[in-house]
C-alpha cells in the first residue's frame, strides 16, 4: 500500500535534517540568549540593584561600559543631563543600546523626578504642583490628568519610571514639603485619594509611580532638608500611622510599583537609624504593616543625613541589608555607581548580606523591569 508521505528512506532523510535543523536552532538561541542568574558574576547581580547618574548632557564612556557589561539597574536623569526632549530622547535611545548588548536583558530602568510644578526634569505636564492639584475644583480630576500627563510625557522620550507622587502629608503651612507645593493636603485622607488616582492614571500609560517618602517627611520643618543634614521627626507611633503612613495603603492598593523610603530618622519606630538603613521601618512598618510587596528604593545615597554612615559602599551595604531593594546613586559621578555595586558585590561574596535576601531584592527588581519597555 503507498505510503502518503513517501518512502521510509526519504522519511528518515526529512528526520534527520529536521533534528540538525532544530540543533542549530537551539545553539543559535543559546548562543543569543540572556544568560542564566547562576551565570552571573557577583558584579552582575549586584548591579541589578544600582541606579546611576552622570553629569552634563552626554552619558560617559564608563557609564555605558557598565550597563554593557550588565551591572547597572538603570539611569536617572537630572536637569542638567536635559536640553530638549529630542536630545534626551536621543540619550535614552543609546543607554537602551548599551543595554541591548548587555547578558542581562531586561529594560533599563530609566528614571526621574516629574512631580509637577517646581519639581520638573522635562518641560511640560504635569504642570500644576500637588499642592494646586489638592486646591482645583474638582482635584480627583486633575490628580487624574496629572498622572496621565507626566506618564505620556516620560514615555514620550523613553523613560519609563517617574519617582512620585509625593505622598507626604504636610501639617505647617510653609514647611519643608508644603513650601514648594509638593504636598496635596494636610487631610491624609485627600492625600491618598488623590496620590493613588495619580498612580492609577499614570501607570496606565506604562510608566512606573513611586510613592514617597515613607513613612512620611510632612512634619518636617522648613529648613530641615535630609539631603543637607540629619532630620529627626519625634512623631508618635499612633499619629505616624494616623496621619503620614495613612497614604501608603491606598497606594498599595492602586497597585504602586515603587517605595521610597526616607532618610529622616522617626525615633518612634527606630531611634538610631534613617528609615532607609533601618529593617524595622523597612521591613516590619512597610512591607509587614502596610503591606508593599514591590521594589524599595533609596533616596540619594550621597545625602547629608547619612554622613555618620561612612563611605558610598559603607552606605549601600546598610541600606541593603536594611531590605532597600534600589540604591539611588544621584551624585552625577559614575563612580559613585561603581563603588556601590562593588561594595555589594563584596558583601554577597563574603556573606555580610543574607544570598537568599539578595537574590530575593534581584527577583523584585527583574520582575519590575520586565513588566516594563
Amino acid at each position: 500500500m503507498p505510503q502518503s508521505g513517501g518512502s521510509s528512506e526519504s522519511r528518515y532523510r526529512r528526520g534527520g535534517l529536521a533534528v540538525v535543523l532544530a540543533g542549530l536552532l537551539v545553539a543559535a538561541v543559546s548562543m543569543t540568549a540572556p544568560r542564566a542568574r547562576a551565570e552571573w558574576t557577583p558584579e552582575q547581580l549586584a548591579g541589578q540593584r544600582v541606579v546611576y547618574s552622570y553629569r552634563g548632557l552626554t552619558p560617559p564612556p564608563s557609564l555605558l561600559d557598565a550597563i554593557r557589561g550588565g551591572r547597572a539597574a538603570g539611569v536617572i536623569f537630572f536637569g542638567e543631563n536635559i536640553s530638549d526632549p529630542e536630545q534626551i530622547a536621543g540619550v535614552v535611545a543609546q543607554l537602551r543600546e548599551a543595554q541591548a548588548q548587555s547578558p542581562i536583558r531586561q529594560p533599563l530602568l530609566l528614571m526621574t523626578d516629574q512631580e509637577g510644578g517646581l519639581v520638573r526634569r522635562l518641560p511640560g505636564e504635569p504642570t500644576l504642583s500637588e499642592k494646586q492639584v489638592g486646591s482645583a475644583p474638582d482635584p480627583v480630576a486633575a490628580a487624574v490628568a496629572a498622572g496621565v500627563g507626566a506618564g505620556n510625557n516620560l514615555r514620550g522620550v523613553g523613560m519609563n519610571v517617574n519617582l512620585a507622587p509625593v505622598l507626604d502629608v504636610f501639617d505647617t503651612p510653609g514647611n519643608f514639603i508644603d513650601g514648594p507645593q509638593r504636598s496635596y493636603s494636610s487631610d491624609p485622607a485627600e492625600a491618598a485619594a488623590l496620590g493613588a488616582s495619580f498612580i492609577v492614571a499614570q501607570q496606565t500609560t506604562g510608566v512606573a509611580a513611586t510613592a514617597k517618602h515613607f513613612p512620611g517627611l510632612g512634619k518636617a520643618p522648613a529648613g530641615q532638608n535630609t539631603d543637607l543634614g540629619p532630620v529627626t521627626l519625634p512623631v508618635s507611633l499612633p499619629t505616624l500611622r494616623a496621619v503620614d503612613e495613612l497614604p501608603y495603603p491606598a497606594a498599595v492598593t492602586a497597585g504602586v510599583k515603587l517605595i521610597m523610603v526616607s532618610w529622616a530618622t522617626y525615633p518612634a519606630l527606630d531611634p538610631d537609624h534613617p528609615a532607609g538603613l533601618s529593617p524595622t521601618i523597612v521591613g516590619q512598618e512597610l512591607r509587614g504593616h502596610n503591606g508593599f510587596q514591590g521594589v524599595t528604593i533609596t533616596d540619594a545615597l550621597e545625602a547629608g543625613s547619612l554622613d555618620a554612615f561612612g563611605t558610598t559602599g559603607q552606605r549601600a551595604v546598610a541600606a541593603a541589608a536594611a531590605g532597600m531593594d534600589l540604591i539611588l546613586c544621584s551624585a552625577r559621578d559614575t563612580t559613585q555607581g561603581d563603588d556601590a555595586t562593588a561594595a555589594l558585590a563584596a558583601a554577597y561574596t563574603d556573606g555580610r548580606l543574607d544570598r537568599a535576601a539578595f537574590s530575593t531584592a534581584v527577583d523584585r527588581i527583574t520582575a519590575l523591569r520586565a513588566g516594563l519597555s
